[in-house]
């Protein structure tokens, strides 16, 4: 973090890189010229933050503007270079087709014609994988993820969704498993197992009887626990700790994402029996 800050002070190109099962993040800043012509047997999928990012691609050259989002078919040459004096910054996430393959269940991969999107189904599903460059990403918060791009991805690509028979009963013993493990690190093959159910086909029963994903209904339920924990005087390193969150900062981040206000600022504004 320290040469990175020390290079966006002087100007100059950089890249920060993390990766985990399957997955490789980066972001990065250049002025002109970053890349020559490459390809990766992965998807290549983006967010440009800042600038013009413009790349050869199928072709024809493209331009990507804040707030596009960038998808990149696996094996397809491409390369990359700012489109104007003042370079470009962009986060960029690189997944095995495998993984999001395992999460459509046997359809074509999808391509998104140009590499470039506008849809906010990409732009939302990408940004959440893409929030958190610096720290560890929970196992279930990144299956969550796959599956919430896998589907975005195949929607705008205009393949048609295959339909499944629906499990409540899977569901709702995935729903308890998650109320017994709120202090821990819980993963979608544990709790797959816990009910009989393959992991994306329980992500898909769990979204369908409960209108949100097992990791969103996770961090929930953890940020109640926190609520409560704190209602009661405990400090809150502490309640991060029996909340199950990685550290009072993780869950300040949640807490203030979700709510809109931070613990501290909740605690001194919330009366007693409420």
């Amino acid at each position: 973090m320290g040469n990175r800050q020390a290079d966006r002070e002087q100007g100059k190109d950089w890249i920060l890189r993390t990766q985990s099962s399957g997955v490789e993040r980066i972001e990065a800043f250049f002025h002109g010229s970053g890349y020559a012509m490459h390809r990766h047997d992965t998807y290549a999928l983006g967010i440009t933050l800042a600038g013009v990012q413009s790349f050869q691609y199928k072709k024809s050259l493209r331009n990507s503007l804040p707030g596009n989002t960038m998808a990149l078919y696996p094996d397809e040459p491409h390369d990359g270079q700012a489109g104007t004096e003042a370079g470009f910054r962009y986060r960029m996430l690189y997944v095995e087709p495998a993984l999001l393959q395992a999460a459509l269940g046997g359809v074509p991969l999808p391509f998104i014609e140009g590499g470039i999107s506008t849809d906010p189904r990409m732009f939302h599903a990408l940004g959440n994988l893409l929030a958190q460059m610096d720290g560890d990403v929970e196992p279930l918060q990144q299956d969550d993820g796959i599956f919430e791009l896998a589907t975005a991805m195949n929607a705008v690509s205009g393949n048609r969704p295959r339909r499944h028979a629906a499990d409540f009963q899977a569901a709702q013993r995935a729903r308890e498993y998650i109320h017994a493990a709120l202090d821990r690190t819980l993963t979608l093959d544990e709790l797959a197992q816990s009910c009989g159910r393959d992991r994306w086909s329980l992500t898909r029963d769990f979204r369908s009887f409960f209108g949100t994903s097992p990791y969103r209904y996770l961090s929930m339920r953890r940020l109640d626990l926190a609520r409560r924990l704190m209602a009661q005087g405990r400090p809150l390193a502490e309640v991060a700790a029996m909340s199950g969150f990685a550290d009072q900062s993780h869950m300040t981040r949640l807490f203030t994402r979700t709510y809109g206000i931070a613990p501290a600022r909740w605690l001194r504004m919330v009366k007693p029996g409420r």
